[in-house]
């Protein structure tokens, strides 16, 4: 994990609250890599579905070194230290989820615009939500472990990629729908990996399972859309595999979270097919700032 030097020129206000944002998960079902020049241009086309499970991320301004925690554990996540460095804030930063990590469900990405958003009210940075959203999203580019979770994350709903990068760069569309989302687990995937290799066969795919809900922006075909691609890219786990034909002969239509061992489902599709699955719905609103008096309470999903 990367610290500041107590010498840097950095905003520390300790006489301010903690803020707390929370950030929904999110599921990428297909995808085509857009290298570019600068952070903010790079970025990734395709689509997704946010999840009401989510991050939580609370900032705690301090004269001492930036701290970072998750689910109670000391971690080092280097977008969300470049994300504080880049706003100039030396904080504490606790971070709680109940999402896998390093599973497709875009930890990462949310931490870096929890972070953001928290850090901005918590030290009075005055950044628009364009900015932040840009800052969080050109870390998570630069450290590897994203190309288009965070401006999905900042939307919310089931969100649509249809240009590559940062606001000013990209552009979102999105499937008007709410569905209930099943997902299974079968362990990590590293992202940086995947991406540090030939990705040639893998935008291809992702450009065609693109035009394909472009041209029919429903939830049926976003799902068949998905598994093609899985199947093109040649991603697919056994275990995995396993699981969404078990879902098909079931009657119903699973994908594999993109980059990780895990398999979706809408509805109760999982369920159906003899799985345990973790459950939520699609999430409606995208990243925000919890106001203190909404920080415990039950209506608000907030891990």
């Amino acid at each position: 994990m990367t610290t500041v030097n107590q010498g840097d020129p950095l905003r520390a206000d300790m006489n301010r609250p903690r803020e707390t944002a929370v950030v929904p998960g999110h599921i990428t079902g297909f995808f085509s890599a857009h290298p570019a020049a600068r952070a903010a241009a790079v970025g990734s086309r395709g689509a997704g579905v946010t999840l009401s499970t989510g991050v939580t991320v609370t900032v705690s301004p301090t004269d001492a070194a930036t701290v970072l925690t998750l689910n109670d554990e000391s971690v080092a996540i280097g977008a969300v230290t470049d994300v504080l460095d880049a706003l100039g804030v030396r904080a504490r930063v606790a971070m709680a989820t109940d999402l896998p990590v390093g599973a497709g469900f875009g930890v990462s990405g949310a931490a870096a615009l929890g972070t953001a958003i928290a850090a901005n009210a918590a030290a009075d940075c005055g950044r628009s939500e364009n900015e932040l959203v840009r800052i969080a999203h050109e870390a998570d580019v630069e450290c590897g472990t994203g190309l288009g979770d965070v401006v999905a994350q900042a939307r919310g709903g089931v969100p649509i990629r249809v240009e590559p990068g940062a606001p000013g760069y990209g552009s979102l569309d999105g499937i008007p729908a709410s569905p209930r989302v099943e997902y299974v687990s079968f362990g990590p995937l590293s992202t940086a990996d995947v991406l540090a290799g030939d990705t040639d066969r893998l935008s291809a795919a992702g450009v065609h399972a693109l035009d394909r809900v472009t041209d029919d922006p429903r939830l049926e075909t976003f799902m068949s859309a998905s598994r093609a691609f899985a199947e093109r890219a040649d991603l697919l786990a056994p275990s995995v595999e396993a699981a969404i034909d078990a879902v098909s002969a079931a009657g119903g239509s699973a994908a594999m979270a993109m980059l990780g061992q895990t398999v979706f489902a809408l509805e109760t599709g999982l369920s159906d097919a003899g799985y345990d699955p973790d459950v939520c719905r699609a999430h409606p609103s995208g990243a925000r700032l919890l106001p203190d008096d909404s920080i415990t309470d039950e209506s608000i999903p907030v891990r």
